[in-house]
């Protein structure tokens, strides 16, 4: 079938500029753009006053991380304009192992949104992590003969790099021998350390909060993946990258976004928005979101508009709002008038889909198991938010534990936990933590990175308990509570990380739990269930808490609650 999209105006990533012609599509590849005008078509589209460009592609994804199915994922971002997404399936795979990759390699396949996968090297992210299981190289050297398979995911390890350990360069070998792309992350690295990382073939890093950082990265040869999603907002830090040189060496990335978000503000459309309404050209934007991702992972034929590439492609209604009126995926009409055309469920053995539920395994916690065994004023080391960073800062504050157990909800001074939910190994690492400013009730959430344990954060050990129960009882999800009442909850039955909810259905949900969340005193400013999901990540700098306890990531090791 010839399909003709006549008189709009091109965006060439090739030679950065706009050009008017026409585009001829035949069996879902692109065979001409120029004046094909008198070429007769089965179908003829006339744009003028459009523009084309090549589909979005989100070069680093986690689409556990949104909470929905992949097929509700593909619904809401393929309006988008996303036609593509490489994803680090390592949320999942903490969770159920290669029971998870399969999975997300059935519920994925052939959706409107092609979805790549890179392979999670860290499963667990460090040894100080208690996951649900323990991916080896060999665990992983089978999916890399799948054909969507293009990479190992970050190495969020670092130390292990840069130490030699053997069992995070046994996956980076067998990645290499697989011409796999080898996916970084190491915020904040820099200098020789930086150059022993860099040198493991480790070609990209999602993790820059500065332009230095980021300039001595592409430097360094690596590609810098500009990062926009719930908590981690970077795009506005990293602005001078949209210009040249840097911009050769950039791509634009969401990592983790909540369903409330995309469906409201968009997904790789919406921080190609954020650049051209800072000032940068639409025309480099969109080549950070297309043909940098796909000669980045070596996708030859997507990313362009141009003869033999796959006819992934968008019309929008102009360059600055980047406004998505159709969405072409390999020459078929996806998207019309901005609305997502029927989408076919992939299915998945029912076998497989049952082992990625039920994923809770830990006793009923009592009021003991949330309380500090101290009675007395002591400097403790405190965790500290900070406001648009999944980076964490660590205070030392003079806790009072005679009174509420060293909560002290007036300063700020809140009690976290975070509960082993695997195996009933029984641990339960207890801290203090400053910036989620409730001042009442409790939140809590079976999605905490990477290893997602349960986590909470409360006012009040009560509140705590009923949060904990309720998400073993609804099978995972999110909840918040008040003098010991559920107020909220997201239900997450798949691996306690994703709905089967419908995508509005789950956004709304994502909303009113979030609502529920400021209701209770977090800062409206704070998007309160992403950034406790990353207070348990042991990777992200300063201080974070595992179930094992305080965790200095500068210094790699455990600490105790007690800084005197």
């Amino acid at each position: 079938m010839k399909i003709l999209l006549k008189n709009g105006s091109v965006v060439n990533v090739f030679s950065e500029e706009l050009e008017r012609a026409d585009v001829l599509i035949e069996n879902g590849t692109i065979i001409g753009v120029g004046d094909y005008s008198d070429e007769p078509a089965d179908k003829t589209v006339d744009l003028s006053g459009k523009f084309i460009c090549p589909g979005f592609i989100d070069s680093h994804i986690h689409i556990e991380s949104t909470m929905l199915s992949p097929i509700e994922f593909s619904r809401v971002t393929v309006p988008h304009g996303t036609t593509s997404v490489v994803a680090d399936p390592h949320e999942i795979a903490n969770v159920c192992g290669t029971d998870g990759l399969r999975y997300m390699l059935a519920a994925s396949e052939g959706l409107p949104v092609s979805v790549y996968f890179v392979l999670p090297s860290c499963v667990p992210a460090t040894s100080f992590d208690e996951a649900g299981a323990v991916l080896s190289a060999d665990d992983l050297a089978p999916f890399y003969s799948e054909k969507r398979v293009v990479g190992l995911g970050e190495v969020m390890d670092y130390p292990g790099v840069l130490s030699k350990n053997e069992s995070v360069i046994s996956k980076i070998d067998s990645a290499k021998k697989h011409g796999a792309i080898i996916n970084g992350h190491a915020p904040l690295l820099s200098g020789k350390d930086l150059d022993k990382y860099v040198s493991m073939s480790i070609r990209d890093d999602h993790e820059c909060s500065s332009v230095e950082e980021a300039k001595e990265r592409i430097r360094k040869g690596q590609r810098v993946m500009i990062r926009q999603g719930t908590a981690a907002k970077n795009l506005c830090d990293l602005l001078p990258l949209f210009d040249k040189p840097w911009s050769d060496r950039c791509l634009l990335v969401s990592d983790d976004k909540h369903p409330a978000d995309l469906l409201t503000k968009g997904h790789i459309d919406d921080a190609v928005r954020i650049a051209v309404a800072n000032g940068k050209s639409p025309i480099i934007a969109i080549k950070m979101a297309t043909i940098n991702a796909a000669e980045h992972f070596h996708l030859a034929d997507i990313g362009a508009i141009a003869p033999g590439y796959i006819a992934d492609i968008l019309v929008l209604d102009d360059l600055d709002s980047v406004k998505v009126r159709d969405v072409y995926k390999n020459g078929k009409l996806v998207v019309e008038n901005g609305s997502a055309l029927e989408i076919t469920e992939p299915k998945v053995p029912e076998e497989l889909e049952n082992r990625v539920r039920g994923s809770f395994n830990f006793k009923t916690l009592c009021e003991k198991d949330l309380t500090v065994d101290c009675n007395e004023k002591r400097n403790c080391n405190v965790i500290k938010i900070l406001k648009g960073q999944i980076l964490t800062e660590k205070l030392v504050c003079n806790i009072d534990f005679s009174r509420n157990n060293g909560i002290d909800v007036e300063n700020d001074i809140l009690k976290i936990a975070v509960v082993e939910r695997h195996h009933a190994t029984g641990h339960i690492g207890l801290g203090f933590i400053n910036g989620a400013g409730l001042k009442s009730g409790a939140i809590a959430s079976s999605v905490s990175h990477d290893s997602h344990n349960l986590i909470i954060i409360g006012t009040n050990e009560r509140d705590m308990l009923v949060a904990a129960e309720h998400i073993r009882k609804i099978g995972g999800g999110l909840v918040a509570v008040d003098n010991e009442k559920v107020i909220c909850e997201m239900p997450l039955p798949i691996a306690g990380l994703m709905s089967d909810e419908k995508a509005d259905v789950c956004a709304k949900q994502n909303e009113n739990i979030r609502n529920a969340a400021h209701k209770l005193g977090c800062p409206t400013d704070v998007e309160p269930f992403m950034n406790m999901s990353f207070v348990s990540l042991p990777v992200i700098p300063h201080v974070k808490l595992t179930t094992l306890g305080l965790f200095d990531v500068d210094n790699f090791s455990l600490i105790s609650l007690f800084a005197d």
